[in-house]
């Protein structure tokens, strides 16, 4: 049994359809047991606040310091670089939690500055990507802004099938400029090592005895075990077994769901 777990969100304990049938009670029983847990997501377009709200409704136990995001994570790493104006691409409801920052241009709702910005942060904007967006975004980064990706994720599960996620957009961004994006989510190390330190487990812990429980082959499972935790697969959310096959990643464990966990 594992010492603290890191549960990824949509798909794993939830999908537009609700709960995984059964994820609500092992939550409740790791409560009830006194095992450490975080929720862990990529999401660009919820902030804390409302993904605390939504695992509320669902019956999950859930506050803001259980909830670390990929928005939170980029957050910390504008900070420690020392950067002061952004351009945000991310979802504008998540824009509260870069309010430390001076926001302009992207999806901030302000017009871009006459210079480049500090910093880009891309995130997942699904339908809300343009080409105007994309051009400004170019012209930020040729401008000698940083670059840093929420995400690397190829896709996920929406209510009408697979989707494209954050990923095709920063690669495309990557490619345009020759600047590589520094990933501030899953499955980068800073990400994991951030909500490894709000479990508060002490010195003497292992991070070997932590289980990272997703249905992204690469973000979670392989970005997990590149920093010595567990891997655990679920078969719900975008889960395919092709996929798996042809990823070369071998999960610690694969379960059907996270209802299976015990």
């Amino acid at each position: 049994m594992p010492s603290a777990y890191l549960f990824d969100l949509d798909g794993t304990l939830y999908t537009d359809a609700g709960p995984v049938p059964g994820a609500v009670e092992v939550l409740e029983g790791l409560k009830h047991a006194r095992i450490p847990f975080r929720y862990v997501t990529n999401t660009s377009r919820r902030p804390r606040a409302a993904i605390v709200e939504r695992l509320r409704g669902y019956g999950f136990p859930a506050s803001a310091e259980h909830v670390m995001t990929a928005v939170l994570a980029a957050a910390e790493l504008v900070r420690h670089r020392g950067h002061r104006v952004v351009a945000p691409f991310v979802a504008p409801q998540t824009l509260p939690d870069l309010g430390e920052f001076e926001l302009a241009g992207g999806t901030s709702g302000t017009a871009p500055r006459a210079g480049a910005p500090d910093a880009i942060i891309l995130g997942d904007l699904g339908d809300g990507w343009t080409y105007p967006l994309l051009q400004q975004a170019f012209r930020a980064v040729m401008g000698g802004a940083d670059v840093i990706a929420l995400s690397r994720d190829r896709y996920w599960l929406r209510g009408d099938g697979l989707a494209l996620d954050a990923g095709p957009f920063v690669a495309a961004i990557e490619y345009a400029t020759g600047t590589a994006a520094r990933v501030a989510g899953k499955p980068s190390r800073d990400f994991f090592e951030a909500a490894i330190r709000s479990l508060g487990l002490g010195a003497g812990a292992s991070v070997a005895d932590i289980a990272v429980v997703g249905d992204d082959v690469w973000s979670d499972v392989k970005g997990a075990q590149g920093c010595g935790l567990l891997g655990w697969l679920v078969r719900t959310g975008k889960f395919r077994a092709d996929v798996l096959t042809s990823s070369g990643v071998t999960p610690d464990r694969i379960l059907d769901s996270v209802a299976t966990i015990s």
